[in-house]
């Protein structure tokens, strides 16, 4: 049966103008001119339908983890954040994505609880390139690398050598080999440094930590192995922007690197971290005010593509809130639900515009993994994926507003901007002020699959 919906600000790939979506069997068929309303039509007037977000970097857990988060919390989330599409990261699942079977097992896992549409990762660890070429047969959008410790032991890091047995086999694929950057040298030498000299409830000294130079390090290595093996590269969670010359670089450079930040390194800032706030641990962590605001000038030039959540929740217990121990507790940061109002409530204050926050969240993301052609973009074959969003209201979040596992977050009491009101996955709706779709119907992506057919 044929639907429409239709509103004042519609995110077409002309902008935001008037516009009526036409939608049949999960998919667009048209988008035509905004008529007066009429009946079968569905108007929100002047809140916004945007694509559909895509998070390409989300650590859902399951199996293994189901405690720290899972497919069917995760997914409540993504749906009341305004995203459409998830790509899960490969470790922090027991087995991790490193060979097929557990790929299988991922798929497993998914079936049935998802809300909205997913995608995996593969895991590239010490000792699995082997794998690589059958996971990348069997379906998974890219793969996933530590260049540090993971902090899971089902997830090994990998080292130069490691790089040099995997990137052959990723660059024959296509696909994109996504990098935790930060090389392990610099980050032992602050440890060692550090030890009994400062107290880890102080953010001060977890910053210190992690240096701006564990990132730089890792990034070169990238960039030359890049040059060297023409394999797609994606540099992760951007949080230092002393790397940005070097992107610079490379990309004029005609390097196939991508490069992704995350709303905590652009919405929070160092110095307004308090000490014990172990909410806030990430890693790499969240660094100066300064800092932030290269990284904002690192979008608006284009070094930076895309921004990812890096939702990486866990049991409350492992935060050690009561104690404030930035070095024991987990590192990661949950989002999925607001990540969208910090991004625009942030960009708005710097002068960009709300096509320019989803392009980040939504388009480019979908570019990664390989999904353009039927996710990211409201135009005719693609997705019926939407996200009806109010730009304009202010609420502060409270732990109503999370929806995920565990409702710790350092968004909690902050004031944010645009509100998700209704979301849309292939044409079906899934969230609806605050109500959820009982019957979840999310359905795994694959990158060598067709786009929506029309009929």
């Amino acid at each position: 049966m044929r639907q429409a919906i239709q509103s004042r600000r519609v995110l077409t790939e002309d902008g935001i103008r008037p516009a009526r979506v036409l939608f049949e069997a999960g998919c667009i068929v048209a988008v035509e001119e905004y008529e007066s309303p009429s009946s079968g039509v569905e108007d929100f007037g002047d809140l916004c339908i945007l694509p559909g977000l895509v998070d390409t970097h989300v650590h859902i857990n399951e199996p293994g983890r189901t405690d720290w988060e899972g497919f069917a919390t995760a997914t409540r989330a993504a749906a009341a954040g305004g995203y459409t599409c998830l790509v899960d990261m490969p470790l922090n699942s027991v087995p991790s994505t490193v060979d097929v079977p557990a790929l299988g097992a991922k798929r497993e896992a998914a079936a049935g609880q998802s809300l909205v549409d997913y995608g995996f990762w593969g895991g590239a660890v010490a000792g699995n390139s082997a794998e690589l070429s059958s996971l990348a047969g069997a379906g998974v959008l890219g793969f996933k690398s530590f260049l540090i410790e993971s902090g899971v032991a089902e997830f090994a890091m990998v080292r130069e050598h490691d790089l040099r047995l995997a990137m052959p086999a990723i660059a024959e694929s296509g696909l994109p080999l996504l990098v935790h950057a930060e090389a392990p040298e610099p980050v032992e030498r602050s440890h060692r440094w550090l030890a009994g000299r400062a107290p880890w409830t102080a953010y001060s000294t977890y910053l210190e930590s992690r240096p701006d130079e564990a990132e730089v390090e890792a990034i070169e290595l990238m960039i030359r192995l890049c040059r060297e093996y023409r394999c797609r590269v994606h540099i992760v969670h951007l949080a230092s922007a002393r790397a940005l010359p070097l992107l610079r670089e490379a990309r004029a450079e005609g390097l196939p690197i991508t490069v992704e930040t995350c709303p905590h390194y652009l919405y929070f800032d160092a110095e307004t971290i308090p000490d014990g706030a172990t909410q806030y641990k990430c890693a790499p962590p969240i660094r100066s005010a300064a800092n932030r605001e290269e990284l904002w000038e690192g979008l608006r030039e284009g070094v930076i593509d895309l921004v990812a959540t890096d939702h990486s929740p866990c049991p409350p217990a492992l935060k050690l809130m009561d104690t404030g121990d930035f070095a024991k507790a987990w590192g990661g940061i949950a989002s999925l639900s607001v990540a969208l109002p910090a991004m625009w409530a942030s960009a708005k204050a710097r002068g960009f515009a709300l096509t320019d926050v989803v392009r980040w969240m939504s388009a480019m993301p979908a570019q990664l993994a390989g999904l353009q052609s039927s996710k990211g973009r409201i135009a005719t074959g693609a997705d019926a994926d939407f996200v009806v969003f109010h730009p304009d209201a202010v609420f502060r979040v409270e732990p109503r507003h999370l929806h995920f596992r565990h409702p710790v977050s350092p968004y909690l009491g902050q004031d944010l901007l645009g509100q998700v009101r209704r979301t849309y996955v292939r044409g079906k709706r899934v969230f609806d002020e605050g109500e959820f779709d009982a019957n979840p119907s999310g359905r795994e992506c694959r990158a060598d699959l067709p786009a929506c057919r029309l009929s």
